[in-house]
């Protein structure tokens, strides 16, 4: 099956553009997920990663988000840094491993607050580039994104994006847009010793 060919077949078929706020984790992320959505929607990437350690990390990798966005004409929604949140969910669970207890609470944490700001600014869709990556739980973000889509009364974008070497294109992309590609996913039990 093409995922993303049978994905935009439904995209194709929607009314008008709908108005889509796209959680970003970073620029190199976003990049397959930007090309394969912007004639579909009017996005809005919003960047809310509490996860990503230490602040100075955070600030580089959201210069290069808003990098990409300036070249690519699309709308960013600022958020401010906010450690504090994940540091709070994470207490307990700082042996879990990679794609563990951690991480879920994680995807919950960053698509709670995208769908709160897309049902307060009045948004369509919310999604996320979250699943681009092999080290996501795609049917986790998923299950989150499904169950937020119903307490806020908006439509989710359900989405695989790995899928069909998605990963692979991010890399290309990100070469092509020389973005900073980091070595971890952003919270400091991820990163390499």
């Amino acid at each position: 099956m093409n995922y993303h060919k049978e994905m935009l077949n439904i995209l194709a078929n929607l009314k008008g553009r709908p108005k889509l706020l796209l959680h970003t984790c970073c620029a190199p992320c976003s990049t397959i997920v930007l090309h394969l959505l912007k004639d579909y929607f009017d996005i809005t990437v919003l960047y809310y990663n509490p996860n990503i350690e230490p602040e100075t990390e955070y600030l580089k990798r959201k210069a290069e988000q808003k990098r990409l966005l300036e070249t690519l004409n699309i709308n960013f929604l600022d958020c401010d840094y906010d450690g504090i949140s994940f540091q709070k969910l994470a207490t307990g669970l700082e042996s879990e491993p990679e794609r563990g207890k951690r991480c879920y609470k994680c995807y919950y944490l960053r698509l709670n607050y995208t769908a709160s700001k897309a049902q307060e600014l009045g948004f369509d869709y919310f999604g996320t580039s979250l699943t681009v990556s092999p080290y996501k739980v795609s049917n986790w973000i998923n299950e989150i994104g499904k169950s937020l889509s119903e307490k806020y009364h908006l439509n989710f974008l359900y989405s695989d994006f790995k899928k069909e070497n998605g990963y692979l294109k991010s890399i290309e992309y990100s070469k092509y847009y020389h973005l900073y590609r980091q070595n971890y996913c952003g919270c400091k039990y991820s990163k390499p010793i």
